[in-house]
């Protein structure tokens, strides 16, 4: 008998072991205070704002802005002038007789088109509803950038 009394209390200390091994932790909790930025690098690095100066800020937005800008502005005249003389070439073509389109089934397929789009897009609006929101928070974070970027996408595209 005393020795079943043994054997249940070294049995019931076991399981209490085995109960505090584990600790309950709060992800929530643990996520605000444990960036994964500073585990991967350091403390030092947290948002942008934090790092710099404001007038630095602005001049590294501004200065991406307007690469992005100047880019945007040269890739889309060069896009431009591809599509519209792509249709100018078939235009003369197709008025020189060199080539027939078929003009109805143009419409039936882009109309089918548009459909698969419209299917798709609602398909895609949660995903597309989460970066839109990401990137808003993004920008709310980062506004000195972000306002600098702006301005700077503009000058860029001005130029």
């Amino acid at each position: 008998m005393a020795e079943q009394q043994q054997h249940s209390r070294a049995a019931s200390s076991a399981q209490d072991d085995e109960d505090e091994a584990y600790e309950m932790v709060d992800l929530t909790t643990y996520a605000r205070t444990h960036q994964w930025w500073s585990t991967v690098f350091g403390n030092n690095s947290g948002p942008i704002a934090e790092k710099y100066s404001v007038a630095t800020q602005i001049m590294m937005g501004g200065m991406t802005g307007w690469c992005a800008g100047y880019l945007f502005q040269r890739v889309g005249k060069i896009a431009a002038t591809a599509v519209g003389g792509g249709f100018l070439l078939l235009q003369i073509a197709n008025h020189s007789g060199y080539v027939q389109v078929d003009w109805k089934k143009v419409e039936k397929d882009v109309n089918k088109a548009k459909r698969r789009l419209k299917k798709k897009a609602n398909k895609a609006a949660p995903e597309i509803n989460t970066f839109i929101e990401e990137a808003t928070e993004f920008v709310k974070k980062n506004i000195v950038v972000s306002s600098g970027f702006v301005g700077g996408f503009l000058l860029g595209l001005a130029s």
